[in-house]
């Protein structure tokens, strides 16, 4: 007796969440780079944990948004402590003009299906 052949098709999984589809996958990580500039790291934290395993460009686009928003948050925590010697002021608004700016060159780099790396962010998630 022979075993028939195997399914061409994964079988579904109920503990593996459904993949997106390439243009959701573009507008997910469009929302998570944009939502970096008006709440830091929480959009990227969010979209990380929930949309990590639901495919590759999303779970890139997530990871390094997520690793600049926290290299912004020390920034901005370095900066905070050195407002009293003032040059602190300097280094919180340096830090604000880059994270609207590159999340701005993220969103349009996702937006076109574009892998991007932010530039200057420490790699704590992979």
């Amino acid at each position: 007796m022979t075993t028939p052949p195997p399914h061409p098709q994964q079988p579904y999984n109920a503990n593996q969440p459904a993949p997106l589809s390439p243009s959701d996958e573009k507008l997910w990580a469009t929302l998570v780079n944009v939502g970096g500039i008006f709440f830091n790291f929480l959009p990227a934290l969010i979209g990380y944990l929930v949309l990590k395993d639901r495919g590759p460009f999303v779970r890139s686009h997530t990871a390094t948004a997520l690793n600049f928003q926290l290299t912004l948050l020390i920034a901005y925590i370095v900066g905070g402590v050195l407002s009293i010697v003032l040059i602190g002021f300097f280094i919180i608004f340096a830090a604000y003009i880059l994270n609207i700016v590159f999340c701005i060159i993220a969103a349009i780099k996702a937006n076109k299906g574009e892998w991007y790396q932010y530039p200057m962010s420490i790699k704590f998630v992979r």
